[in-house]
């Protein structure tokens, strides 16, 4: 299987002022598309696993040989972190989360504000490059957790259903050392439709 940087679900200018068409370009052509060909490089001298997803790979990633261990883990997991990442952006955001999604993490959480506040505190927790997560967990919970550089969740075993990029070249183009505002701003961002029907 040859894996293919997927074509962004909008315009490069469609999430300004938030996310500014420069940083889009540079993020997902450059950088993701790095994940995406050295993920293929690494995987081509292992024919044996051709038939395998990224979702498989990145579930059982201590089963592959050692050597390859590394590689699928950085760039199998950029490319899987990112192909989220953009459908989870929308221009056409709405505010906030409805119907049962809503239900599941005021149930969670106690209340959509305490949600948002103990995201926002976890991603501005994270030391160097990483991530913040939504997941589901192993007993289908809610839950928020961080991974450092391209971890995914699916390595230990949670589904992803929100996911914030914290390396530093999406966002520091436009707000510099300001993580607290390109924090803020993804809010204003969020698919919330696509969220629901991951969860």
């Amino acid at each position: 299987m040859t894996f293919k940087l997927p074509e962004l679900p909008y315009e490069y200018t469609a999430l300004e002022p938030f996310i500014d068409s420069e940083t889009m370009h540079r993020h997902h052509d450059k950088h993701h598309k790095a994940y995406v060909t050295k993920l293929n490089a690494a995987l081509a001298k292992h024919p044996d696993l051709a038939g395998k997803s990224l979702h498989d790979l990145l579930k059982h990633i201590d089963d592959l040989p050692e050597k390859l261990q590394a590689p699928v883990r950085n760039n199998g997991g950029g490319h899987a972190n990112h192909s989220l990442f953009w459908r989870l952006l929308t221009a056409d955001a709405p505010q906030a989360p409805t119907g049962e999604l809503l239900e599941r993490i005021e149930a969670r959480f106690g209340s959509f504000k305490i949600f948002k506040e103990e995201f926002t505190a976890a991603a501005m927790g994270v030391f160097g490059s990483g991530w913040v997560w939504l997941v589901l967990d192993q007993n289908h919970e809610l839950q928020i957790m961080t991974t450092a550089n391209q971890d995914s969740p699916i390595m230990t075993g949670n589904m992803p259903v929100l996911a914030l990029d914290l390396w530093e070249h999406a966002y520091y183009l436009k707000y510099k050392n300001e993580r607290l505002d390109y924090v803020q701003n993804f809010w204003k961002i969020i698919n919330w439709p696509l969220v629901a029907e991951l969860v």
